[in-house]
């Protein structure tokens, strides 16, 4: 009995020295590990903040800012009725691609109405030139009675002459000489009333003459109204006015439209794209315009795109605002202003295309050096 008891305390003895070594190699294990992820992580907190330092050493950066395009409204020149919408939402269209049709009959009723009142101008132009033609004719016939009024007015002068020197000679009687008198006072009378007719027709030819010029205005503006007419029905086809994307589309056949009434939104493809980064204003000292800026979208992660600042704005976007802040009212707190500076993307790839109005993206400004 006594032996079992020593061979089994040597057996716990020798378990208890096995499980203290595998303890103390366990341990030694995890000692290593835990030092080689120290050290990992020493490395990496030792990259990450010399990247950092060199990154705050060398850029100014911000997530205050968006992608922007020109987004236009595209109105209604003229009112009517919306006959057809060629177009799809969020669809992609091209110059002069035609978007909506308006209903012209209202408007083609118009423009035969003017074109028949700019012929009757005309024809009325055609009257007064023959009415023209009709006073000149009178004019030369009355230019013509004028020397025959002349010449009778002559003999009878002649005559009342000779009769006057025969009177004086007791050769004729009183009777005779106011006879030759009164013939020769007609003959006066019938010479000026034919230079009044030869005057009274020239005035009227010169009367027919103005009248035309008026009716050549008249003319003029009737041919405008022709024109504007015309204007008003190539409106009723409304087309892009250039490359882009189309919105939200808002209308239906045969909905009643205004004049001047938005009826879509475009995305304008051919101005190109850019960013609008709200910079705070101690970061604005070190910018430049042409300066080169790393652009990152959340979109797109793994896609850097590059870029140049364009301009600075001229003041802060709280000076822009609908109500800019008054400090002299008392109430102040001081908070760092943002200005608004625009990058234009460089070049055009797939990726660029890709990028929408409004997206937010993370902006890293190359700071000037020459301003440190």
């Amino acid at each position: 009995m006594p032996e079992f008891n020593i061979i089994n305390y040597k057996k716990l003895q020798a378990s208890y020295k096995m499980s203290i070594k595998e303890q103390n190699k366990t341990d030694k294990m995890i000692s290593r590990v835990t030092t080689i992820v120290a050290a990992l992580i020493f490395v990496v907190l030792l990259i990450w903040g010399t990247r950092t330092l060199f990154s705050y050493l060398r850029y100014e950066d911000t997530n205050d800012a968006q992608v922007d395009e020109y987004i236009n409204p595209i109105t209604a020149r003229v009112g009517g009725y919306v006959l057809s919408v060629n177009y799809m939402e969020n669809q992609e269209v091209k110059k002069g691609d035609t978007l909506v049709v308006i209903d012209d009959r209202d408007y083609a009723v118009q423009q035969d109405e003017a074109a028949a009142s700019l012929l009757n101008a005309k024809a009325q132009v055609a009257v007064l030139q023959s009415n023209v033609q009709t006073a000149n004719a009178s004019a030369g016939a009355s230019k013509a009675k004028i020397a025959a009024a002349k010449a009778k007015l002559w003999k009878q002068q002649a005559e009342y002459d000779r009769y006057k020197k025969l009177f004086d000679a007791e050769s004729a009687t009183r009777q005779q000489l106011e006879n030759m008198q009164s013939l020769l006072e007609v003959a006066t009378a019938e010479y000026q009333a034919v230079r009044e007719d030869y005057a009274a027709a020239l005035s009227r030819a010169n009367d027919i003459k103005v009248q035309s010029a008026v009716l050549g205005s008249e003319i003029e503006r009737r041919k405008a109204v022709v024109k504007r007419n015309d204007l008003n029905s190539s409106y009723t086809v409304i087309v892009a006015p250039y490359n882009g994307k189309m919105g939200r589309r808002t209308i239906q056949p045969g909905q009643l439209v205004q004049g001047g009434q938005t009826i879509a939104y475009i995305v304008d493809r051919d101005a190109g794209k850019w960013v609008i980064a709200n910079f705070k204003e101690t970061q604005i000292g070190k910018m430049k315009v042409g300066a080169q800026v790393d652009v990152r979208v959340d979109a797109f992660p793994d896609t850097v795109f590059s870029g140049k600042i364009e301009s600075l704005s001229a003041a802060t976007g709280a000076r822009f605002s609908l109500l800019p802040p008054d400090n002299s009212t008392g109430n102040f707190v001081k908070i760092a202003q943002r200005i608004p500076v625009r990058i234009r993307l460089d070049g055009k790839n797939e990726a660029l295309e890709k990028l929408n109005a409004g997206m937010s993206v993370t902006v890293h400004v190359q700071k000037d050096k020459h301003n440190d």
